[in-house]
C-alpha cells in the first residue's frame, strides 16, 4: 500500500498501541523538551488530542489554519521561520479531520527538509488513510514520502495508524506506531512506564484485521455510495461537497454553526459537531466557525433519513 515492503524494520520500527488516541497523547509527553519553550504546531480545526498533549507536555500549541482557499490544508509556506525554530512537534492529519482533504506528496517532502533543517519532529495521524474516493489515487503517507525523499531511516518521520477507522473498529481500541527507530525507542521506553500491552485477544483480532482488505474495500464502496446520496439531498440547499478522503462532511451552515447543532438535534434528533468546538480563535477567526462536521458513519438507511432531516431543517429556517 505504501511501498515500504522490506523496509520497515517491525522490531525497531513499529510499536503496537492500544488506539491512536491514548498514543497521540503520550507521544508528545515522550519527545518534547518542556525546558525550550516549545511550540507544538497543529492544524486548525483538529482532534483534540493534539492540543491537550502540547499543553500537559509543557508547550504551546501553535494553530495553523485549515481555509477553503488552499483546499483545507495548512498554508505552511506562511510560517515564519522564527516559528519552525522553535517548533519541537508537528502534528498533521492527512487525511483531514474534519475536512478529509489529503496533503500531496510534495508538500511532505517539503515538511520533511523542514523538520531536518530545524530539529522536530513530524507526527502523522493517518486514522483515515484507508477511506478514499479513488481507488487508483489513495493517500501517500508520510513514510512513504520519506522514503521517496531519501530519508531511508525515516528519521524525524512518526505515523499513526488505527483499525478504529479502517475496520470500523473503533471499541477494538488497536492501532501501530511506525517510523524513527530512535524516536519510538525513546516512546518505548516512556510507555514501559505509562503505557500498557496489548491484551492477547486484541491482538489475535488485530492480526486478522490487518490481514484482510476485502473488508476495507468493501467499507470504502460502502461510504461512496453515502457520500453520493447524502450529497444528492444536501448539495441543493447547502454548501458542501465531497472531501478528498474520511468520512465526514464539512459542510457551511446557513447560521451560526451551534444554533445549527442545536435546532437540528431539537426539532429532528440529529446530531452534528459544531465546528467551532473543533478550531481555535486566531487573528483570521475560528477557522470552523459556520461549518459542522457530518459522520457518515451509520448505515445508508440513517444517513439518507439524516440528509432529508437536515434538509428539512435548511428549509424551515
Amino acid at each position: 500500500r505504501f511501498h515500504l515492503d522490506g523496509h520497515i524494520d517491525a522490531r525497531t520500527q513499529v510499536l503496537p498501541v492500544n488506539g491512536t488516541r491514548e498514543a497521540l497523547f503520550a507521544f508528545a509527553q515522550a519527545v518534547i523538551d518542556r525546558n525550550k519553550e516549545p511550540l507544538v504546531l497543529m492544524p486548525n480545526p483538529f482532534y483534540q488530542i493534539y492540543e491537550g498533549a502540547a499543553i500537559l507536555a509543557g508547550a504551546e500549541p501553535y494553530y495553523m489554519n485549515c481555509l477553503p482557499a488552499n483546499n483545507f490544508i495548512p498554508d505552511f509556506d506562511k510560517i515564519t521561520t522564527e516559528i519552525w525554530d522553535k517548533c519541537q512537534l508537528l502534528y498533521i492529519c492527512s487525511p483531514g479531520n474534519p475536512t478529509g482533504s489529503v496533503i500531496d506528496e510534495r508538500t511532505l517532502h517539503k515538511l520533511i527538509e523542514l523538520a531536518h533543517k530545524h530539529d522536530f519532529i513530524i507526527a502523522a495521524d493517518e486514522c483515515y488513510s484507508e477511506i478514499y474516493q479513488n481507488e487508483a489515487n489513495p493517500p501517500v503517507g508520510l513514510l512513504e514520502a520519506a522514503y521517496s525523499a531519501g530519508y531511508n531511516d525515516l528519521s524525524r518521520c512518526v505515523v499513526f495508524h488505527s483499525l478504529s477507522k479502517r475496520s470500523n473498529a473503533p471499541g477494538l481500541r488497536s492501532g501501530f506506531v511506525a517510523g524513527d527507530a530512535g524516536i519510538l525507542k525513546q516512546f518505548l521506553r516512556y510507555r514501559t512506564y505509562h503505557g500498557c500491552s496489548m491484551p492477547p485477544a486484541t491482538q489475535a483480532a488485530s492480526i486478522s484485521a490487518w490481514n484482510d482488505e476485502d473488508h476495507v474495500e468493501h467499507n470504502r464502496e460502502l461510504y461512496r455510495e453515502k457520500f453520493d446520496a447524502v450529497l444528492a439531498i444536501l448539495s441543493p440547499v447547502m454548501s458542501v461537497s465531497l472531501p478528498d478522503a474520511g468520512f465526514y462532511l464539512w459542510a457551511e451552515t446557513p447560521i451560526a454553526d451551534t444554533e445549527f447543532a442545536r435546532q437540528l438535534f431539537e426539532q429532528f434528533n440529529v446530531t452534528v459537531l459544531p465546528g467551532t468546538y473543533l478550531g481555535r480563535d486566531t487573528y483570521q477567526g475560528n477557522p470552523g466557525a459556520n461549518r459542522v462536521r457530518m459522520a457518515l458513519v451509520a448505515s445508508l438507511e440513517e444517513c439518507i433519513e439524516a440528509a432529508n432531516r437536515i434538509r428539512s431543517l435548511i428549509e424551515r429556517l
